[in-house]
């Protein structure tokens, strides 16, 4: 049976977090009472994470090259349902979310979007973090966290930007955006069923390094930075 949701997941050594994601990922499908398959992208792991999605069922590809959007893209085109979500390791489902995905996906008006999203935990470094990056992001329009869109319209856009190494998903939801508007539908949000995440990059950073650091947000948000990439992505000690 195909499922009515693919939910896909991108994973470098995520043993600590991938266990909470995909059991969130099953209680609200539980909840919504529909199929959903999860994937996930196994990314030069050397962990636990492939033996725990497995024994949460999830199936797991590989992916060993350096770059998340072609680990997203392979979890992705790994996936058989027509719907698609894309959801990092390090975050989790709420109940509403496979629900609210799946009535957005399916609407005519839309052209896929992103979900409101919260943190684990606040602190005065982490809202000016968000009031900072919120202009970037939500002032272009668009929302992330968690993508969702039909296979068709991932084709469309071939898929994550591989030529990227960091703010592929940036890239994807204002791509997406255009394509919307090119084809008279809109950019959605999910708000009822968005998604928390965990705080791990302000607790290996410190809560105000992205604003006393606004060189390396530029550099971040260039989007071809090697260096800035792997100092706050790729090479962070999970």
């Amino acid at each position: 049976m195909i499922p009515a949701l693919s939910v896909t997941i991108p994973a470098h050594n995520e043993a600590r977090y991938i266990g909470r994601c995909i059991e969130s990922v099953w209680a609200s499908a539980h909840h919504a009472g529909l199929n959903v398959e999860v994937v996930v992208a196994l990314n030069r792991c050397t962990d636990a994470t492939q033996a725990l999605a497995e024994s949460l069922g999830a199936r797991c590809v590989v992916e060993d090259r350096k770059c998340i959007a072609a680990v997203r893209n392979a979890a992705i085109r790994a996936s058989t349902a027509q719907a698609i979500a894309t959801i990092d390791a390090d975050s989790w489902m709420t109940t509403h979310s496979v629900a609210s995905v799946l009535s957005h996906a399916h609407n005519p008006r839309f052209i896929g979007g992103g979900a409101f999203m919260l943190p684990e935990r606040w602190s005065a470094g982490i809202l000016a973090t968000g009031l900072l990056i919120a202009p970037l992001v939500m002032g272009r329009g668009v929302s992330g966290g968690m993508f969702w869109f039909l296979r068709d319209t991932f084709e469309a856009l071939n898929g994550f930007d591989e030529r990227l190494v960091s703010i592929e998903d940036l890239d994807f939801a204002l791509r997406m955006k255009a394509l919307g508007q090119a084809r008279g539908r809109k950019f959605g949000t999910v708000w009822r069923g968005g998604i928390k995440t965990s705080c791990r990059k302000f607790d290996t950073h410190g809560d105000w390094h992205l604003v006393i650091n606004p060189g390396l947000l530029r550099r971040i948000f260039s989007g071809r930075d090697r260096a800035a990439a792997d100092q706050y992505y790729y090479d962070v000690d999970r």
